[in-house]
C-alpha cells in the first residue's frame, strides 16, 4: 500500500451553504494536511486521515469571515482542527469510490460518508515527486456538530441553512525513502 502525503499548497477544502433562503455562498479552507494510504488494486485497504484548521476559512468577505471563526460558527481559539478519519472504503468502478469514516468540528464527531474520485498516479514535471489527486463530496447537518447560530427572518425562514455542501479537491504526494 503506497502512503501519501497531502500537499497543503495544493489542496483546498470548499463547502457551499444557502444564505438568506434565496443564494449560496461558498468559500473554503485554504490549510489542510494529511496522509493516506491508497493502491488503486486494492481500494478497501485504503485510509485517510485529514486535518483542517479552522482559521483559515475564507469567503472573500473579511467580516463574514471573522464572524464564522466566532463562537457563532467555528469558535477556532477554542477548536482549532477540522478532523476527518477513514474507518473504510468501497470501490465503485472506474476511478470511483465511497470512504465511510468520522468528521470531527468543534469537538462533535458524526459519521459521514465522502464520494471519492481519484486522477494518476502522474510524475511532475518540476522533480522526482509522484502525486494523485482526489475529490470529495458529502453532505451535512451543521446543526449536528453544535454549529448552531442563526437568525429567523421576516416572513419565515433563517439567514444560514443547515445543509453544507463539503468539496475537497486533495493532491498528494508520494512518501518515499
Amino acid at each position: 500500500m503506497a502512503n501519501w502525503n497531502i500537499d497543503p499548497d495544493h489542496s483546498v477544502a470548499g463547502f457551499v451553504v444557502r444564505h438568506m433562503m434565496c443564494a449560496n455562498v461558498r468559500g473554503q479552507f485554504n490549510r489542510l494536511s494529511g496522509n493516506i494510504s491508497f493502491d488503486p488494486a486494492d481500494i478497501p485497504h485504503s485510509s485517510v486521515a485529514v486535518s483542517i484548521e479552522a482559521a483559515s476559512i475564507y469567503t472573500g468577505i473579511a467580516k463574514r469571515d471573522a464572524h464564522l471563526r466566532s463562537p457563532d460558527f467555528f469558535d477556532v481559539a477554542t477548536h482549532p482542527t477540522i478532523n476527518f478519519r477513514s474507518k473504510s472504503a468501497e470501490p465503485k468502478g472506474g476511478t470511483r469510490f465511497i470512504v465511510s469514516g468520522d468528521l470531527t468540528i468543534r469537538e462533535v464527531t458524526r459519521s459521514v460518508i465522502l464520494e471519492v474520485e481519484y486522477a494518476g498516479p502522474v510524475k511532475s514535471p518540476f522533480g522526482d515527486e509522484t502525486t494523485i489527486g482526489f475529490t470529495t463530496t458529502t453532505r451535512i447537518n451543521r446543526q449536528e456538530f453544535g454549529v448552531s447560530w442563526n437568525e429567523a427572518m421576516e416572513g419565515g425562514g433563517v439567514v444560514a441553512g443547515n445543509e453544507v455542501q463539503i468539496t475537497l479537491d486533495i493532491e498528494a504526494d508520494l512518501v518515499t525513502g
